[in-house]
C-alpha cells in the first residue's frame, strides 16, 4: 500500500505546516502530486495506525467496488435490457466478487488507491436526473482532488447541460478555493509549476503507465514521444468528445432505449480520460467495471458476446508478464506491444467500433431537441 504512505504523508504535512511537494516516501521515493484540496482530505489518515489505515483502505475500496458496481447498474436502467430489481442483490454481490479478481480493482487494493473514490462520485454524479439540486458538484469536487475528471464537465457542457457543468466548475472552484485559504504556500506551488511537471508522476514509456503516451513511448522505443503522442492524443480527444455528444444525442432521439444510452457518452468520456492522460497507470482503469455491465445489457447480441472476452483481457495481467526490468520496456518486440499495452488497444478498439455503429446519426444544432433523422431503436442492430 505505497499510496496510502503518500496520502498519510500529505496529511502530516498538512497537519504540521510543512512542505506539501518537498517529500519523498518509500523506497520508489514518492511524491505528493495531487492538489493541496485532495491534502486536506488525507489528514484524518494521521489519526490511524498505519497497520489500522492500510485494514480500512482495504474495507473501505472493498465497499466502495459494491457502490460502483451498484451505480454501474443505475447507469444501465435507462437501456432496453436493465437488471430486474429482484437480481439486483444477487448482481452486486456476485460482480463484487468477481470484480476484485480485474487487475485494476486488485491493483487499487494493493495500493491503497482512491480510484473507486472518484469513479464513483463521477458515476452517482452523471447518473442523477438532470435536473437534479447540484448535479455536477460531486464531478467538480473529483476534479479538485485529482484533475482528470474534469473532463466529464465537458462532455455535460457538450451534451448541452450547462446548468451541472456550472456546477461541475462551482464544485471545482470551491476545492481550490479552500485549498488557498488552508494551504496558500501550496496552492501557489502547486497551480503555478507542480500540476505541469508529470514527471513527478512517474515514467511515461513504463508498462504500469496505460495511456496512449505509453502505448506510443513502448512503440517508438523512446523515453520520449513528444509530437508522436501530443498530435495523436489531441485528435483522439477531440474526435472521443465528438463521439460521446453523438452517442448522448443517439439516445435521446430513440427515448433513452436504444441500447447506447447516456451510458455510452459517459463511459466514452471515462475510455479519453484514461487515453489522452500523460499517465494513466492500470489501477486507473476501474472503469471497467461500468464498461463491462455496459457490454453485458447491450441490445446487440454481438456486442453482449464481447463482454467475457473483454472481463478476461482486464484479468489477464499481460503487462506484468512482459520483460520490464531496468528499460527492457522500451525495447519491447512488435509482437510483445499489444500485451505491454491491452488497456489502451482496447479503448481505441472500443471507441472505433462505437463510431461504426453510430455512423449514421445526425447530430441536431446545440440546444435543439434530436428530430426524426436520428434512428430508431430498431435499426441500431
Amino acid at each position: 500500500m505505497a499510496d496510502v504512505l503518500v496520502y498519510r504523508a500529505e496529511g502530516r504535512a498538512v497537519a504540521q505546516g510543512t512542505d506539501l511537494y518537498g517529500f519523498t516516501v518509500t523506497e520508489w521515493k514518492l511524491p505528493a502530486t495531487y492538489p493541496p484540496f485532495a491534502a486536506i482530505l488525507f489528514v484524518p489518515t494521521t489519526w490511524l495506525s498505519l497497520p489500522a489505515l492500510k485494514v480500512a483502505f482495504a474495507l473501505g475500496n472493498a465497499a466502495l467496488l459494491a457502490l460502483l458496481v451498484h451505480l454501474s447498474l443505475r447507469l444501465t436502467d435507462a437501456g432496453p435490457r436493465p437488471v430486474p430489481p429482484a437480481l439486483r442483490l444477487p448482481v452486486v454481490l456476485a460482480a463484487t466478487g468477481a470484480g476484485l479478481w480485474l487487475e485494476p480493482v486488485f491493483q487499487t487494493l494493493v495500493f491503497g488507491q482512491i480510484n473507486l473514490a472518484l469513479a464513483c462520485l463521477v458515476l452517482w454524479d452523471l447518473t442523477r436526473p438532470d435536473g437534479a439540486r447540484g448535479k455536477g458538484l460531486a464531478i467538480g469536487v473529483a476534479a479538485g482532488i485529482k484533475l482528470t475528471p474534469a473532463i466529464f464537465a465537458v462532455y455535460l457542457l457538450l451534451t448541452g447541460r450547462l446548468r451541472a457543468a456550472l456546477g461541475a466548475l462551482a464544485g471545482f472552484a470551491a476545492t481550490v478555493a479552500l485549498g488557498a485559504l488552508v494551504l496558500p504556500g501550496a496552492s501557489w506551488d502547486f497551480w503555478t509549476r507542480r500540476m505541469f511537471e508529470t514527471s513527478r508522476v512517474g515514467k511515461a514509456w513504463i508498462v504500469d503507465n496505460q495511456s496512449l503516451q505509453g502505448l506510443l513511448a513502448r512503440a517508438a522505443h523512446t523515453p520520449e514521444p513528444g509530437l508522436l503522442w501530443l498530435v495523436p492524443a489531441a485528435l483522439v480527444g477531440l474526435a472521443g468528445l465528438a463521439l460521446a455528444r453523438r452517442a448522448y444525442v443517439r439516445d435521446r432521439a430513440a427515448g433513452g432505449k436504444g441500447g447506447y444510452g447516456d451510458r455510452w457518452g459517459v463511459l466514452v468520456t471515462a475510455l479519453l480520460a484514461l487515453l489522452v492522460s500523460p499517465i494513466s497507470w492500470s489501477h486507473h482503469w476501474v472503469w471497467c467495471v461500468p464498461l463491462l455491465f455496459a457490454l453485458a445489457t447491450s441490445p446487440s447480441r454481438a456486442v453482449r458476446r464481447t463482454t467475457a472476452p473483454v472481463a478476461v483481457l482486464f484479468a489477464a495481467r499481460t503487462m506484468w508478464l512482459v520483460p520490464k526490468a531496468g528499460d527492457q520496456d522500451l525495447h519491447l518486440a512488435w509482437w510483445l506491444q499489444p500485451l505491454a499495452s491491452p488497456y489502451p488497444v482496447l479503448g481505441l478498439l472500443a471507441l472505433g467500433a462505437l463510431a461504426l455503429r453510430l455512423r449514421a446519426v445526425r447530430l441536431p444544432f446545440p440546444g435543439r431537441a434530436p428530430g426524426r433523422d436520428a434512428p430508431s431503436p430498431e435499426s441500431s442492430g
